[in-house]
């Protein structure tokens, strides 16, 4: 499956200034696309990963989705699978580079079952990615840490291997992740507060969004530290005080 838009590198890196808080601010508020008013209860607040913890502390981890997904282990499962450097895991680290996250869906109820260890994911590090993302386990974390310097966010660690609950099967295709869809090429925005995902054909509107609300509550702490008033008066920011914003914004690039 080909991602719908190619993320730029240049959006990466202005999604690499904001954290995961205010990347799940821009995201939630999303309207519908135009044509789908009509089934509004389709939002999209699911963008953040339950159940998925930052594993490499102070880490933050911001790229496009590169996607992987485990289902249950079987015997003639393994027959497809296991193909050595053409095995789907191989395949979806091969499609990562600088910029890009390896999203991993395990969907297992065995929290002990790891997706990947130092061995396998040498590959990320060779190929520079930034890290990867799981509802699965983790294992030799300290080694792909420390020594492969990606970032890790995952359900759990273990010492463990992934047989006989899991085993990868499919790469670049639509994920489960900590309940929220991942589609390849998604905009990927991790740190120690969450994972958060941004739809890649609105990731332009929501960093757009993002800057210039970040513009506005700093004029806004302004008004509240020089008038000595509680938050309340100007925040949450109403769409009136957004305008005076930008007319004073405007003014002040006229002089």
């Amino acid at each position: 499956m080909k991602p719908s838009v190619q993320l730029s590198d240049e959006l990466v890196e202005r999604f690499g200034k904001i954290t995961s808080a205010t990347a799940y601010s821009g995201v939630w508020r999303l309207a519908p696309p135009d044509g789908q008013e009509w089934f509004a209860s389709a939002n999209y607040q699911l963008c953040l990963m339950r159940g998925v913890k930052p594993m490499t502390a102070g880490k933050k981890m911001v790229g496009r989705a590169r996607t992987l997904r485990f289902v249950p282990s079987r015997p003639d499962l393994l027959k497809i699978t296991r193909r050595g450097a053409d095995s789907p895991e191989y395949r979806a680290m091969a499609r990562c580079g600088p910029g890009d996250v390896l999203i991993v869906e395990a969907h297992t109820f065995d929290e002990y079952s790891c997706i990947l260890g130092n061995m396998k994911t040498r590959m990320l590090w060779h190929q520079k990615a930034e890290g990867l993302v799981t509802d699965g386990a983790i294992r030799d974390l300290q080694m792909i840490s420390d020594e492969y310097g990606l970032s890790v966010f995952a359900a759990n660690r273990s010492p463990a291997g992934n047989l006989p609950f899991l085993e990868a099967y499919q790469e670049n295709e639509p994920v489960n992740v900590g309940g929220v869809l991942v589609m390849p090429g998604d905009m990927i925005v991790a740190d120690d507060d969450g994972v958060v995902v941004v739809p890649a054909d609105r990731a332009e509107e929501v960093i757009d969004w993002i800057e210039e609300q970040e513009e506005a509550e700093e004029y806004v702490i302004k008004l509240i530290d020089e008038e000595r008033v509680p938050p309340g008066k100007y925040y949450p920011i109403s769409a009136e005080i957004k305008e005076r914003f930008r007319a004073d914004k405007q003014a002040r690039e006229q002089e």
